[in-house]
């Protein structure tokens, strides 16, 4: 597969949204932080910012591998001379957005910039990211690391027009070195993502979320993508991706508890994984992905359903189960 298609579908990996079927339950008051329907507004929030986080690093993915493509481009052209392909903006590598890359005073910068188009069908996009590196860095090198800045991006899900504006700043590194086009000669690529962000919810709510995260694609009958979290909490969790206030002001962290997987063999759904949601009142929810209507582990359903099964423990000691349709 040509590599831009390659990290076109990567982008897909996250732009479903998991909890769709998560709606207010209409038995429970809303408002106190506690009832069913509010710890699954959430979970939504988390799904939310969670899934739309890893589409914007697709999408850096998949601009870093364009620059670096120019970047070759010009040292064929241009053997041992400092002269390189600076490209205007580009469309249609990344659907919703166009890319330029420029260089001064010895940094490279990559911008890219969401126009606010329903090209995915499912969300709109608006804001600017921007990637700065040193004039020597290469993306394909290992230890590489690049910066980015969010700048007022705000992402639109249609299906209910929820809506949420990131802002902040994170530092990509490429651990292991090398490309997604080179995968399946490679074996394996990690990459590892760390930063903060702000996000403001439509209701003018505005909390931080911090973000710390491994990612390891490898190749079995395609890309196969597998998320873990990085974190290390006070009470030796060490395996945790998210943390911060939801929009109640309750602070919580998110840990991969099970590795997300996605697979391109899959239409790059998200096979298998386990996220444990733990808050500071003590409330915790535990979700698995990956299930059929049943709550058993399956295989890839084609154009069907997965399902996840959402596990509330409630300060009072009571529990409550979901299984939903993403």
């Amino acid at each position: 597969m040509h590599p831009y298609k390659i990290l076109r579908a990567a982008a897909l990996l996250t732009s479903f949204g998991l909890f769709a079927a998560c709606n207010k339950n209409n038995d429970t008051p809303a408002g106190n932080d506690n009832s069913v329907a509010d710890l699954q507004t959430q979970a939504d929030d988390q799904a939310f910012v969670t899934n739309e986080d890893e589409a914007v690093s697709n999408d850096v993915n998949t601009a870093l591998y364009t620059e670096a493509t120019n970047q070759r481009s010009s040292e064929r052209t241009a053997a041992n001379s400092d002269q390189r392909i600076i490209v205007g903006p580009l469309k249609g590598i990344i659907c919703d957005a166009s890319i330029t890359v420029s260089e001064a005073d010895n940094v490279r910068t990559i911008t890219i910039v969401y126009d606010g188009s329903n090209c995915a069908g499912n969300r709109t996009r608006t804001g600017t990211i921007v990637l700065t590196m040193a004039s020597g860095v290469h993306w394909a090198d290992k230890g590489a690391l690049i910066n980015e800045s969010i700048n007022n991006l705000v992402i639109t899900r249609l299906r209910d027009n929820k809506s949420m504006t990131f802002n902040g700043s994170r530092t990509f590194t490429n651990v292991s070195g090398g490309l997604i086009e080179n995968l399946s000669s490679l074996g394996s690529i990690t990459h590892t993502v760390e930063g903060a962000l702000t996000v403001t919810f439509d209701n003018g709510k505005q909390r931080a979320w911090n973000v710390a995260k491994q990612k390891v694609f490898t190749y079995n009958n395609g890309i196969v993508l597998t998320v873990t979290g990085t974190h290390a909490d006070s009470n030796g969790n060490n395996n945790v991706a998210v943390w911060g206030t939801n929009r109640f002001g309750t602070e919580f962290e998110s840990l991969i508890t099970q590795a997300k997987v996605f697979r391109q063999d899959c239409d790059f759904r998200l096979t298998a994984g386990q996220n444990e949601l733990i808050r500071a009142d003590d409330i915790k929810m535990i979700v698995t992905y990956g299930l059929n209507a049943d709550g058993n582990p399956t295989s890839c359903p084609g154009t069907g359903s997965y399902y996840m099964k959402i596990v509330i423990n409630k300060k009072d000691g009571t529990q409550v189960t979901k299984i939903v349709a993403y």
